[in-house]
């Protein structure tokens, strides 16, 4: 569990301090340079990501099972594989110029909103509160900050680029309701 927790600590916390922190964290970047702190920002971001995953895989075993918060809600699988879609789809639109990242803002964000917010309707252990928790702060966060601050993308959008994101969601999603979950994961989720 530390390793995990520590992992959530430098995957959060230094996304929480680049978005809650915004004129602090330019004149870090303005010291150190551009690409100096892009690299550090990268590396501890990494380091976070890579401690939250091997520290919960640790946690799916053993005595840590054990350790549960609260029971998932019965029958929420189902709305959590929408809302795992509909994330899938969102994080799609995030890299095109269409519609959707137009009226949505911030489609990234609210993709991993729903993603992590899904999952915590379904996993009740403390490491899974930590883990999809931390995702859920941060992109909470970012979606309020970015709307109060009037962050807007400004372009013509093109439908093209909603339906290339729609496909590639839902490819996505089927590879990780299909291959990632069961088979690296060891935890199916359709049928």
């Amino acid at each position: 569990m530390t390793l995990l927790l520590i992992g959530c600590l430098l995957f959060g916390g230094g996304h929480l301090f680049s978005i809650l922190l915004p004129g602090l964290r330019d004149s870090l970047r303005n010291r150190l340079g551009e690409k100096p702190w892009k690299g550090l920002y990268s590396i501890v971001s990494l380091l976070g990501l890579v401690l939250m995953v091997v520290g919960y895989s640790q946690t799916r075993s053993g005595p840590a099972t054990a350790d549960v918060l609260y029971e998932p809600w019965d029958g929420m699988r189902h709305a959590t594989m929408l809302l795992t879609l509909l994330a899938f789809i969102l994080v799609g639109a995030s890299h095109g110029k269409g519609y959707l990242k137009l009226w949505l803002h911030n489609p990234m964000s609210l993709g991993i909103a729903l993603w992590s917010g899904g999952h915590l309707l379904v996993n009740g252990q403390r490491s899974d509160v930590w883990l999809f928790g931390t995702f859920l702060v941060v992109s909470l966060a970012d979606i309020l900050l970015s709307e109060l601050r009037g962050k807007r993308p400004d372009y013509v959008p093109r439908l093209r680029s909603d339906v290339i994101a729609v496909a590639v969601g839902m490819v996505l999603y089927a590879v990780f309701l299909l291959g990632f979950h069961p088979y690296v994961l060891n935890i199916p989720v359709a049928g």
